[in-house]
């Protein structure tokens, strides 16, 4: 289809979703998908289609059909790529339309957030708005409907946008500014508004209280009830307002529910001052029934009103409520009646003594809430209350603000109380007073008297009765709404009648009261106390002719003396309390008399001098009728009354000066303008005026004079318009006389204010409040003067001012406060008089901003001038003029200003700060409106008026530095966005006109270094401010900006990169201070900016490298910055592609690392950017995890990858012990006790103990090293204890008491020895948890690059299993996908963009087997050595390899181990660590076959120790140990291996496996002489019920051991002893030399020792067992305890066989439950480790362990273990040793105290130095106690001491070995690199440290003495040589 093409885009026309009548798919060719509610811009037309494109994707166009869009007018502003459509419609429905697209979008992230509440609320919003918008676009509404509807929906619109934290959009007259069309200032203005009232609402001046009453709650009165509401004042003890009547019915609801009105109230009119404590809303309740509650149905009839009860609540409760709050009051009644006018006071003041409470469920239920404002715009807010028809109740008199035109007439009597005789009754009468309103004829007036709002008037009142009182007290009050021309003649009559509580009831007239509303003399009842005179009436017919009685005296105070009718009657009074509030009658005589003046023509100078003692309430009330009166009198006689008229006028203007009548003005101004008549007045009030004005020097008070000129507005404003309506009447006749006058006037005026006084004189005063109005005077004078000559007056008064005043003249400030006034007056916006002022104020204000004073008044001076100013095509030339001007005399001191305004420190009050902000804020405005108005031209002309370089220099600076002060984010509210972007586009423009500036006066010779500097740390803010960061704003924000201003980003980068190349050689002396700033802009995510950027980093390597011959400045400089800038969450992946040329850069620059290949130090270059690149690396992995909310894994292991990176590759050791403070308090949060500690121990390696002072770091105070390392162990201590690591709190003890001993601190020593024992104690008592082991491997690209194909070993929480543990790691990495097989993955999945995460259990392989293998070592103890310290895991998968043989499976199958090291040992400074190395080992069945055998034999020991020591509860776990070995139902038991290995076509067919049949057949033996002895000890416990199973077990055992061709007496001799024969009851020494076969260590000799003495009831060593065992069982003296299981074996997938040989033992520790693992196929060491010597295991440090290939092969048949006696003299090898044969030095060990061992040895016990019991050049070349860190802490902790014996070879009788030389050379692990975290490795290597002496081994084998304590004082060893540290024991030792 052809488009013919429209000649020019014509009209725009786009699409509104209203007439939109469906959805467009464009399925046709060329077709543009469209949905409802897109905006659409037309190019091209054609027969029903049109080609186009939608606004928000403009770079796809297509075509659409006609009749599916509504078409509009539009036009278009910046034609080309950054054009705008803007509709031709109401701004207010565009901004509706765009604001309610942008709320959509954040609406449904809401609901995603699960952000509820605002979420509802926001919904509800933008339906109200769519409705708004549906009226305003059918356009049927009045001006001011639609006024209303716009404003609100501007209110909601902002109300969004704040909840939503969008920006503050500047408006005016409800219409969105563009910032190009207003100068700044006024956009600042705008902005501050708007800001101020949405932060700062305006405090509203009046209140009113809403009231709805919805019941009275458990009341069982059956009687009806009247509630009254009043508000009450308790600090002046009188009501506030009228009372609020509501009748209740009886069941203690409102009667009528449907009247809402008459259940709602609102109490209007509160003051500000009313909101407060005392104030309160109280409720009055009165019953209506019997005289007496629960009266007897026999007594009267009668109802009357009596008292029930009264509550009370303070408005202050109700200040913080926003929304309708229900309360529920409590009631109280008065104990004694007659104070029932005083309960409420009584509640307040809380005197309890005089009421109490009516039930204590009963209350009185009520809906209050405080509304503020105008009660017309709270009606319009509030049209839900006033649709209801809600009564108003009013305050009591005039409010604190009276407005005109309010007509009120209302009297308020109050029934206060009464006197009254018993009238010859025994008791007291009940008194009720009937009120009624009469009129001139006698006659009531029907409906005036009211006893409160919320009903209707009525005819009479009848007040409540006190039950037998004479002196009642009643405090009722009523309003009476007489119509102001029946006040003459109407009277108020009071019948007092007395209630009979008899049958009848009767209402008893007695008396009598009345009294006139109005007096003879025109003036109403006067307001107060009126004690009524009572007359004597019985019947009421004597009172129908009211002239009878009218005729008497009605009160106390009217009585004529020797009155002797009323003095019988003296003794009754009554008394009434009046308020009259009327706006048409007065109280006032005075005020009657001026206004009848002419009827008492000689007393009107009276009058006058009275008027200003009259209440100015009542002159407002009659304003016209006053002026009129005035001016009238002036004109009759100005010569006579002329000065004391204007006197009187001066009074009249000023009141309206007052708060409470300022309302008024706007009556006055409209009686000048419409209703004043006195045209020859002008001439008498300028003759006055002139008059006081000449007087004012001399005069001696000053005050009359004053108030004159507070006046002259209003003076002037009656002159000019005497002046006009005498021009109109007389075609403008004396015009030359009025000038002339008004001219004398002036000058008069002009010496007067050029008076100078000496300090503060009244003069000054005066000349201060005549220039607080002369603004609006020369406004007067504009409608009768020219423009030019009120300019000239204003000019030559402000001229005239003093310029040298006294500092706190009050004239300072107002001079500023006039001129502020002028310059917004009409006066200074033309332009024509604007020339002739502007001298004068630029004169003022410099003087002032140099002085630095009144900055507030400048600022707004300043402002008002500037607003004037923006670019207007008609009057260009002037405004540049006036820039220009401006710029001259203040461009400087406004620099000067800025820079010391913003230096200040905020204050602290609100109101201070707020004016600190708004004066910062507005001469910023200033300096950016003169800014943006110069141009190229103005520019130059500027720049060129500096004389000297280093004025310009100067100005520069200055100017530089104030732009970075305005681009701080605290410089505007956060949500200013258009503000900034003007501030920002305003600096760039300024930016790029200086550019040339620099280059062409500050280079070559003129080179200056601040200049530049600054220029270019300006630019780098510039470029990384929040507000330029386009990629954080919404598309839609971001279309906008990039539309109007562009990215301001890249433009200001492009003229970096230029400026840079312009220094030449100079960028030398910028590369130290800019490599930082410089890496922070690359950092920002702007291809381009980071393109023109990135390669200013070669030149600096360059120039670096030219200058130094290297470029480490630049490197460390760079690292250091990266660091910080990262951890802000700056930079991102592409930019380390960037840097490291993983991607070509664009744009005509060559790469980074191109550019660096081409320099000679390429080599160097390309190493440092690695560097960089692999820093980033981790430093981006490590911002990633510390986004999420939880710690978790990936933030410690990410953190430990960082730390290890800083301290290997990097060697920044303060960012490193950072490092280490952050992985630690990870660890706390995630209460990852022990790995906390591990974590501290890194800082604390690094630290010694010296005195060297430290500086303060972190949250550590300024101390010596030993102090902080003292505290480091303290806390590390805590924290091992914590994580129940007790065995490392005891060697860090021993640590710290070594140090406490040393300087003789025995306190600290003492607690810490304390602290030891109580650790033994929790080892022994505490019960600990076997943790979990599982390998996870995390495959995949999509990981973080720490985890990226790799595999880690996890120490699982406490009670985690291998399912939730897998189920934690899902959670973490819930994208990943779980591998269902242990198998290694391909490289399909390591290369998959895709996290696959693989997971399995394993099982640990201690390292310290000694410990393990020991008999007599408690199970609390050995469960500590089976989870901690472990480098290697274990992983066994069962296979068939070769035929299976079906009957006999255990032929052929194999076993297939995986055994994992990993580069550090668990537990450490990370719940999970990588491994290292892998090992594959296949084990034979035949070897397979004895671990099964071995790992049974071991459990069956275990449970045997158990039960012999009564640690098992019941015989259980043994029996069932029993029955599966000897009863093997499942798989055969031992025959089967018997049948599979001892056959003799296996042994002919397998010779190299002689000596495993051999073992085979031992183990075979030893596994049946345990199950003998196990057999006996069951036979011992178990209980009688189970005595047939013990029978069966027995029987069948003999079948066992027949089967196996095993008869008792072939037992060896070794096996057959009975382990329960001791010498003197102790385990340690058997009664027979023969060792113990049955022992874990199977043959080995050990020679058995201890440091510390134990009950030897409590230990033993071994359980041998004999044949015998069964006669032995019955002579046990003690118990045994011995070795649990070690190893597990996993679960086989293959086999089921292995149900009963590989089943895994139950873990029968008394310190850890049972585990899982516990219940899976046991898995046992292979039989090389078995027979291993375990060497000793470091407790903290892993970095000293011995090497694995210093183990002699268990194998070897010279090494096999053979009995022998040995003699127990000699001081055992350690583990792992050679034997002497081998002629291998052995090192002495050194001698240890043995007085408390059980032993009886010639040679003492001996505790090994860390070095000790090894061969020469077998520790490695590495460790800390030669490289250096000896002090470091931890190496000490790692260097413990070997004290365990291993089953090594040795001669009978064999002599000690002779000492040796200390070895140079500590073992470290084979084939590991030194963990990062282990110690800190510093560069230069310490002095060696000789062997200290109490470590050393004398010749003699005598016992030695202890080693002596050092005798040098703290002081002297601080001086003396390095202390060497004594190294602890070691834990296994125990």
């Amino acid at each position: 289809m052809w488009f013919g093409s429209v000649a020019g885009h014509g009209p725009v026309l786009y699409c509104e979703k209203l007439l939109l009548l469906a959805n467009f798919r464009g399925t046709v060719q060329h077709g543009l998908p469209l949905e409802i509610g897109e905006t659409v811009q037309i190019l091209e037309k054609c027969e029903g289609w049109y080609r186009g494109f939608v606004l928000k994707n403009p770079n796809v166009k297509g075509i659409f059909p006609c009749s599916y869009i509504h078409l509009k007018h539009a036009h278009i502003k910046n034609k080309g790529q950054f054009e705008t459509v803007i509709p031709m419609e109401e701004s207010v429905i565009t901004e509706m339309t765009v604001t309610l697209r942008d709320w959509g979008t954040m609406w449904k992230q809401l609901y995603v957030k699960n952000e509820g509440e605002l979420f509802h609320r926001l919904w509800h919003v933008m339906t109200e708005i769519l409705e708004l918008r549906r009226q305003v676009l059918v356009g049927h509404l009045t001006n001011d409907r639609m006024t209303d509807i716009k404003q609100h929906i501007i209110a909601r619109l902002d109300w969004g946008n704040e909840q939503l934290g969008l920006d503050l959009v500047p408006r005016r007259d409800f219409s969105m500014v563009d910032p190009d069309e207003i100068s700044v200032t006024e956009l600042y203005r705008l902005m501050e508004r708007r800001h101020r009232k949405r932060e700062f609402p305006l405090q509203a001046n009046m209140h009113h209280l809403f009231l709805q009453i919805n019941s009275l709650l458990n009341c069982n009165l059956a009687e009806e009830l009247y509630v009254f509401f009043f508000i009450y004042d308790s600090r002046e003890m009188r009501p506030i307002s009228e009372r609020f009547f509501v009748r209740l019915n009886k069941q203690g609801v409102p009667k009528s529910p449907e009247k809402t009105e008459k259940q709602c109230t609102l109490f209007v009119d509160l003051g500000s001052s009313d909101l407060r404590k005392d104030v309160y809303v109280v409720a009055h309740i009165f019953r209506i029934g019997r005289m007496v509650a629960g009266e007897k149905k026999s007594a009267s009839n009668t109802q009357y009103r009596r008292p029930f009860g009264c509550t009370v609540i303070s408005l202050s409760d109700l200040l913080t409520a926003d929304c309708k709050d229900d309360h529920l009051l409590k009631v109280y009644s008065c104990n004694t009646e007659s104070e029932w006018y005083q309960i409420h006071d009584n509640i307040i003041r809380k005197v309890s003594s005089r009421y109490s409470q009516i039930g204590s469920s009963t209350g009185l239920a009520v809906s209050l809430q405080l509304l503020h404002g105008n009660l017309e715009q709270i009606q319009k807010d509030y049209m839900r209350l006033f649709t209801r028809n809600v009564s108003i109740t009013r305050r009591l008199g005039f409010s604190d603000i009276i407005m005109p035109g309010e007509v009120r007439n209302d009297l308020y009597v109050t029934l206060e109380r009464g006197e009254f005789e018993k009238g010859g009754k025994s008791v007291a009468r009940n008194v009720e007073v009937t009120v009624y309103l009469l009129g001139g004829d006698g006659q009531v007036l029907k409906g005036l008297v009211c006893s409160g709002s919320g009903e209707l008037g009525a005819d009479e009142f009848h007040s409540f009765v006190l039950y037998h009182s004479n002196s009642p007290r009643w405090s009722e009050q009523i309003k009476l709404t007489v119509p102001p021309e029946l006040f003459r003649v109407t009277h108020l009559r009071f019948e007092f009648r007395h209630c009979s509580t008899k049958e009848k009831g009767e209402k008893k007239l007695f008396g009598y009261s009345f009294v006139p509303l109005m007096q003879e003399d025109g003036r109403t009842l006067p307001d107060g106390t009126h004690e009524l005179i009572v007359h004597k009436c019985e019947e009421t017919a004597n009172l129908q002719d009211c002239s009878r009685y009218l005729k008497l005296p009605f009160s106390k105070a009217s009585l004529q003396p020797g009155n002797n009718q009323t003095m019988k009657n003296s003794k009754e009074s009554f008394w009434i309390l009046s308020l009259l509030c009327s706006t048409k009658l007065t109280q006032n005589g005075e005020m009657l008399d001026l206004l009848k003046w002419r009827t008492h023509p000689d007393g009107i100078m009276d009058s006058l001098t009275k008027l200003k003692d009259i209440d100015g309430s009542e002159i407002v009330k009659f304003l016209q009728d006053t002026l009129d009166t005035l001016f009238a009198v002036l004109d009759d006689s100005p010569q006579r009354y002329g000065l004391k008229v204007f006197d009187c006028l001066v009074h009249v203007i000023n009141l309206l000066q007052d708060s409470k009548f300022q309302h008024f003005k706007p009556v006055m101004d409209n009686y000048i303008e419409n209703h004043f008549a006195g045209a020859l007045s002008y001439r008498d009030l300028i003759r006055v005026l002139k008059w006081y004005v000449d007087r004012i020097i001399d005069a001696e008070h000053q005050e009359q004079i004053q108030q004159v000129l507070k006046a002259a507005e209003y003076l002037f404003k009656y002159i000019v318009q005497s002046r006009m309506l005498y021009a109109a009447a007389t075609a403008a006749q004396a015009e030359e006389e009025f000038r002339c006058s008004v001219h004398e006037l002036f000058k008069s005026i002009h010496l007067f204010l050029s008076h100078q006084s000496k300090g503060i004189s009244p003069v000054t005063h005066t000349q201060a409040v005549f220039l607080r109005s002369f603004p609006t005077v020369c406004c007067e004078l504009l409608k009768v003067f020219s423009v030019r000559e009120v300019a000239n007056l204003a000019r030559d008064t402000l001229s005239s001012l003093p310029t040298n005043t006294h500092t706190e003249c009050p004239l300072q400030a107002v001079k500023l406060q006039c001129m502020a006034k002028t310059v917004e007056s009409p006066l200074y916006t033309n332009a024509e008089s604007r020339c002739v002022l502007l001298p004068v104020v630029l004169h003022l204000l410099r003087t002032y901003l140099q002085e630095q004073k009144e900055l507030v008044l400048c600022a707004n001076i300043l402002t008002s001038m500037l607003s004037l100013v923006h670019k207007d095509p008609n009057t260009d030339c002037v405004v540049s003029e006036e820039v220009n001007v401006i710029m001259d005399s203040l461009s400087g001191v406004l620099l000067r200003t800025i820079l010391e305004v913003t230096n200040r420190p905020q204050p602290a009050a609100t109101s201070l700060r707020l004016q600190y902000q708004d004066v910062t804020g507005e001469f910023v405005a200033c300096l950016l409106t003169l800014l943006r108005q110069l141009s190229d031209k103005d520019y130059q002309q500027l720049l060129s008026r500096f004389p000297s370089k280093d004025e310009l220099a100067n100005f520069l600076l200055q100017l530089f530095t104030v732009f970075r002060i305005l681009i701080r984010p605290d410089m505007f509210p956060k949500d200013w966005t258009v503000m900034r972007l003007v501030t920002n586009n305003v600096i760039i423009t300024t930016v790029l006109y200086l550019s040339d500036t620099l280059r062409n006066n500050f280079l070559n010779e003129k080179f200056d270094f601040k200049v530049w500097e600054s220029y270019f740390y300006l630019s780098i803010i510039f470029i990384i401010q929040p507000c330029l960061q386009l990629e954080m704003f919404p598309p839609s924000k971001r279309k906008k900006v990039l539309e109007k201003y562009g990215d301001m980003r890249v433009m200001i980068g492009c003229e970096i990169f230029s400026m840079w190349q312009n220094l030449g050689d100079y960028k030398v002396n910028l590369i130290p201070s800019l490599i930082g700033p410089f890496l922070e802009v690359t950092l920002v995510p702007q291809p381009d900016l980071r393109n023109v950027l990135i390669p200013v980093f070669h030149d600096m390597m360059d120039s670096e490298e030219r200058r130094s011959g290297n470029f480490k400045q630049v490197e460390a400089k760079l690292i250091d910055k990266l660091e910080s800038l990262m951890s802000e969450g700056k930079g991102d992946e592409t930019y380390k592609e960037l840097f490291n040329n993983i991607i070509p850069l664009f744009g005509p620059y060559p790469s980074l690392l191109k550019k660096i290949e081409r320099e000679t130090w390429r080599e160097s270059g390309v190493s440092h950017i690695a560097t960089v690149t692999r820093l980033m690396e981790r430093l981006l992995d490590y911002r990633d995890c510390m986004k999420i909310g939880e710690v978790d894994g990936k933030k410690i292991g990410c953190t430990v990858n960082l730390l290890n990176f800083y301290k290997t590759e990097l060697n920044k050791e303060e960012m490193y012990i950072r490092y280490i403070h952050k992985l630690y308090e990870l660890h706390l949060k995630a209460q990852n006790f022990t790995e906390a500690a591990y974590t501290l121990l890194l800082y604390d390696e690094l630290l010694e103990w010296t005195e060297r002072p430290l500086r303060e770091f972190l949250t550590y105070p300024m101390q010596s090293e030993w102090q902080r390392k003292e505290c480091l162990h303290l806390t590390i201590i805590h924290n091992f204890d914590r994580g129940k690591c007790w065995e490392n709190c005891i060697i860090l003890c021993r640590e710290l008491a070594n140090q406490y001993e040393a300087y003789y601190d025995y306190r600290n020593l003492s607690k810490m020895r304390l602290m030891e024992a109580s650790l033994y104690d929790k080892i022994m008592n505490q019960q600990r948890l076997e943790p979990e082991f599982f390998r996870i491997g995390f495959y995949g690209k999509k990981f973080p690059f720490f985890l990226r194909n790799k595999e880690f070993v996890c120490r699982g929480n406490d009670y985690e299993r291998l399912e939730a543990f897998q189920q934690r790691m899902l959670s973490e990495f819930p994208h990943a996908i779980a591998m269902q097989h242990a198998n290694q993955p391909d490289q399909t999945i390591l290369q998959a963009e895709a996290q696959y995460l693989q997971i399995y259990a394993v099982s640990p392989v201690p390292d310290n087997q000694d410990v393990l293998q020991r008999d007599g070592v408690p199970n609390n103890i050995k469960s500590f050595y089976k989870v901690n310290h472990i480098w290697r895991f274990r992983y066994d998968r069962p296979f068939h390899k070769g035929t299976k043989d079906k009957e006999n499976e255990f032929k052929s199958l194999w076993v297939e181990r995986t055994t994992l090291s990993l580069a550090q040992s668990l537990p450490g400074i990370s719940r999970w660590f990588e491994v290292e190395k892998r090992e594959l080992v296949e084990m034979s069945p035949l070897e397979n076959a004895s671990e099964v055998i071995e790992n049974k034999t071991l459990q069956l020991r275990t449970l045997i120790a158990q039960c012999q020591m009564r640690q098992m509860q019941n015989i259980n776990p043994l029996t069932m140990c029993l029955n599966g070995v000897i009863d093997a139902a499942v798989n055969g038991g031992l025959a089967r291996y018997q049948e599979a290995f001892f056959a003799k076509d296996y042994i002919s067919s397998h010779p190299e496996d002689g000596d495993k049949i051999t073992r085979l057949r031992e183990l075979m033996f030893e596994q049946a002489h345990i199950l003998e002895y196990g057999l006996a000890v069951h036979e011992k416990f178990v209980p009688q019920d189970m005595r047939p199973l013990h029978k069966k077990l027995v029987d069948q055992f003999h079948v066992m051991r027949s089967s196996l061709g095993i008869q008792p007496q072939e037992f060896p001799a070794y096996v057959r002893v009975s382990p329960l024969h001791f010498a003197n009851g102790s385990p340690r020494t058997c009664r027979t030399p023969v060792p113990n076969a049955i022992s874990p260590e199977g043959g080995r000799i050990v020679a058995r020792r201890s440091p510390l003495s134990y009950p030897a009831v409590n230990r033993y060593s071994s359980s041998s067992l004999s044949s015998q065992a069964s006669n032995d069982v019955s002579n046990i003296t003690g118990q045994s305890e011995s070795s649990d299981e070690v190893f597990n074996m996993q679960p086989s997938p293959s086999t089921s066989s292995l149900s009963s040989n590989h089943s895994g033992s139950h873990n029968v520790t008394s310190s850890a439950p049972s585990s899982n693992r516990d219940s899976l196929p046991s898995s046992s060491p292979l039989p090389s480790d078995k027979h291993k010597h375990s060497r000793e295991n470091a407790c903290l440090s892993p970095r000293d362990r011995l090497c694995s290939g210093m183990f002699p092969s268990p194998l070897d048949p010279t090494q096999r273990m053979m009995p022998f006696q040995i003699d127990t003299s000699l001081p055992r090898p350690e583990a792992n040793l050679p034997s002497t044969e081998t002629g291998k030095n052995i090192r002495s060990l050194s001698p240890m105290p043995t007085a408390r061992s059980p032993q009886k040895t010639t040679a003492p016990p001996l505790t090994p130095s860390p070095t000790d019991c090894l061969p020469v050049g077998s520790l490695a070349s590495h460790s800390p106690a030669r490289s250096g860190s000896y002090s470091s802490g931890i190496s000490s902790l790692s260097r413990c001491s070997v004290s365990e014996t291993c089953g090594i070879e040795l001669p009978p009788a064999e002599p000690p070995l002779p000492p040796v030389a200390p070895l140079d050379n500590p073992v470290r692990r084979g084939s590991k690199t030194p963990p990062p975290y282990s110690v800190y490795e510093r560069n230069n290597p310490r002095r060696a440290t000789p062997l200290p002496h109490s470590l050393s081994v004398p010749p003699s084998a005598d016992n030695p003495n202890l080693p002596t304590k050092p005798q040098l004082s703290r002081t002297q060893r601080i001086h003396s040589e390095p202390r060497h540290r004594l190294t602890p024991r070691k834990v296994s030792q125990l």
